[in-house]
């Protein structure tokens, strides 16, 4: 019994002593995630486009809400007859607002949402260039690091990248 502990217990100094061999000979390196995404000249034409975007959508929202504004307030001088000939219209253009205003923010979400996707695969392409380039085997993201030595640090090297490529 003491002979299979011992080797049981040289077995697992064994593995812990070559997988830390191993690990010795990776290189580390760390990147601040958001200042990457956010210095990407990719990043700043595309809040560009989508603020003209969203300014259009908000004027035309605008532009209906009045509309509809102007359709209550004329309905609400009606007498209770004309009212209830109105009553339908004044509903429609509501609910055709309301459907303007959801599908607007949602294409709005949509298209963000894929620009974000598209932006983040082109930092982590060009980190994936870096690294192999530099022989670095594993990069973090800073927010997961409670101590990091700014000489491990790739975010400059990573947005001349993502930069260049314009």
């Amino acid at each position: 019994m003491k002979k299979l502990v011992l080797v049981v217990a040289a077995a697992l100094l064994g593995m812990f002593v070559v997988s830390g061999s191993v690990y010795a000979q990776d290189k580390l390196a760390y990147i601040d995630l958001s200042r990457a995404f956010s210095e990407y000249n990719k990043t700043k034409d595309y809040d560009k486009k989508l603020t003209e975007k969203e300014n259009g959508y908000v004027s035309e929202r605008d532009k209906k809400v009045g509309e509809f504004n102007a359709l209550r307030d004329k309905f609400a001088l009606l007498s209770d007859k004309d009212k209830e000939a109105k009553k339908g219209e004044l509903e429609s253009k509501a609910k055709t607002l309301k459907d303007f205003v959801t599908q607007k923010e949602e294409d709005l979400r949509k298209e963000q949402e894929e620009k974000m996707k598209e932006i983040l695969k082109d930092i982590q392409d060009a980190v994936k260039s870096y690294s192999e380039k530099s022989g670095i085997t594993i990069v973090f993201n800073d927010r997961v690091l409670v101590y990091q030595n700014n000489s491990m640090d790739i975010t400059d090297s990573v947005i001349a990248i993502l930069n260049k490529k314009r």
